[in-house]
């Protein structure tokens, strides 16, 4: 199947459409429009997992991509193992760290650098999260997400799709933008959609298990990422490209190029 583009016109149009649809209707336009060449891209946390479900009723053969970070909370990966049963024709795609960047990043800065600094959290989040995604979606020419304008300030004008500039200008498509986190809820107790039992816990976003802890009540949703950190933006990268300009450059200086370089 020959690659699918759109150029931002195009797809302003397409999103002006969508806009009012339901989830259902922008991922069958996603499923229909890109065929194989799309993918969910989740961590498997709830508003993934509903639009798994949603897809899944479309198109039973479903491509999901995840990234296995290597320090997910033992509860996610037996989720993992849950999911993959409840959804059995699902094609599931894991996706990894390269060994080698991993092992430069350890054995330069410890197996819990990121409690540094700031910009070392950022360096971890860019090789375990990052770089195995950008691997991931060479391979597609569209991607679903769980993303929502509700979810955190860098989010509030996301559209349903998308041209993502970030990752060569494929088609990022966020059927529940519109949603809130309790319609998110909803869809999920309605429909008997399996969750992460870590929610049960008090958790409200589920990363690494180094860096997310449940909130304490009236907390931020997004007050369990990361918070040893004060005024730092409480993302990976995946979604939102934090540091611009030099970071590519930064990440090759901080790391050295066997990996003992310090600054």
């Amino acid at each position: 199947m020959p690659q699918i583009t759109f150029d931002d016109l195009e797809l302003g149009e397409i999103a002006i459409e969508l806009d009012d649809q339901e989830p259902q209707d922008v991922i069958r336009w996603g499923l229909e429009t890109f065929g194989d060449r799309v993918a969910i891209v989740t961590s498997f946390q709830i508003d993934g997992m509903a639009v798994l479900d949603m897809a899944y009723r479309i198109r039973p053969n479903v491509r999901v991509i995840t990234v296995d970070t290597g320090r997910l909370p033992q509860e996610t990966y037996a989720f993992i193992e849950e999911v993959r049963e409840r959804y059995p024709e699902a094609r599931f795609e894991t996706f990894f760290p390269d060994a080698a960047e991993v092992e430069r990043y350890v054995n330069a800065f410890g197996f819990n650098g990121f409690y540094k600094s700031v910009e070392l959290r950022l360096l971890c989040c860019h090789i375990r999260k990052v770089q195995p995604l950008l691997r991931a979606l060479a391979d597609v020419d569209a991607w679903f997400t769980g993303l929502r304008r509700d979810q955190w300030a860098s989010r509030a004008a996301i559209r349903k799709v998308e041209l993502d500039h970030d990752h060569n200008a494929i088609v990022k498509i966020n059927p529940l933008a519109d949603w809130t986190e309790e319609e998110v809820w909803e869809y999920v107790r309605a429909n008997n959609v399996p969750y992460n039992p870590l929610y049960d816990q008090g958790y409200t976003s589920i990363g690494c298990a180094p860096c997310t802890r449940p909130i304490q009540p009236g907390e931020d949703n997004r007050a369990g990422r990361w918070w040893w950190e004060t005024n730092a933006p409480k993302e990976c990268g995946i979604h939102c490209p934090i540091e611009t300009g030099g970071f590519e450059h930064e990440v090759h200086a901080i790391l050295g190029a066997n990996g003992n370089g310090h600054h």
